[in-house]
């Protein structure tokens, strides 16, 4: 898939994760625009998946360690085909299937998650697994930076790492905010990368937002072989809608309807713009 389908994608993912919070007048969309670039990366181009045979065998796994960023994994299974894009509208309302953290029952989703630090052990799990069983699929998983604080993140990389699990790639949004504050302020997990190097990992650090960097990256994490790789993404937090970018206000609520309005067209001009960038 090129580049601009990529980025047109993208920016129908972070409509659906504005559209969804707005309709719950809950949840956390920061960091969930902060990760649609690599949802749409992954969804569209690199996983192993299909929308008609969600639990097929032979899939690729993805566990979203930070479990509050669902309305970027929701936007993005929908709009890859899993269920339907209308339903993002009901996220968190009584009775429907989509909750404020992944759930299992899910199509496309492979574990749930939500207690920060967990879903890494279970993708770790995941990995093994494949390697017991002589089995070929690959398993990623996405954590938020500030989820780094906690300890069984290492825990886990550290047998990951001790296992030389190459079919496991570890994705740490970095985006530098976390619901207190900026990550270095709070308890500073500095240096990312060379932590994980520390544990026996492969890592690669990569610009967020750019399509030729992450096609790159995630090639050179097939390629590692005997040892898993951590792509750490240096992200933006509220990517695409203007008043939310950098802003640690928008870690965890929901626009009201004139902010939704904003956020709205600040998504169309991308999306104008986009359109008018494959006419010419």
């Amino acid at each position: 898939m090129n580049n601009l389908e990529l980025q047109k994608h993208a920016n129908e993912v972070r409509k659906g994760i504005v559209t969804a919070v707005h309709g719950a007048k809950a949840g956390h969309p920061g960091g969930s625009l902060s990760a649609a670039d690599a949802f749409t990366f992954l969804y569209f181009e690199e996983m192993n998946i299909d929308p008609e045979n969600p639990g097929k065998k032979d899939r690729d796994r993805f566990v979203l360690s930070k479990g509050h960023t669902a309305p970027g994994l929701y936007s993005a299974l929908a709009n890859r085909g899993f269920f339907p894009v209308e339903d993002l509208k009901t996220l968190r309302h009584l009775g429907s299937y989509l909750q404020g953290h992944p759930c299992i029952h899910i199509p496309g989703v492979d574990m749930s998650s939500g207690s920060l630090g967990q879903g890494v052990s279970a993708a770790v799990g995941m990995a093994l697994g494949a390697k017991l069983n002589n089995e070929s699929f690959r398993v990623y998983t996405l954590l938020g930076d500030g989820e780094l604080e906690e300890g069984q993140v290492w825990e886990a990389s550290m047998f990951a790492g001790h296992r030389k699990l190459d079919n496991l790639c570890v994705i740490v949004d970095n985006n530098n905010l976390q619901i207190d504050g900026p990550i270095d302020q709070v308890c500073s997990p500095y240096p990312i990368d060379k932590k994980f190097e520390a544990f026996n990992f492969h890592v690669i650090n990569v610009d967020a937002h750019d399509f030729d960097a992450l096609r790159g990256a995630f090639k050179e994490a097939r390629e590692t072989k005997g040892m898993p790789t951590c792509i750490v993404l240096h992200s933006l937090k509220g990517k695409g809608v203007s008043y939310m970018e950098n802003n640690i206000d928008w870690h965890g609520k929901a626009p009201n309807d004139e902010e939704y309005a904003v956020a709205m067209a600040d998504l169309e001009k991308i999306g104008a713009e986009l359109e008018k960038a494959g006419e010419a």
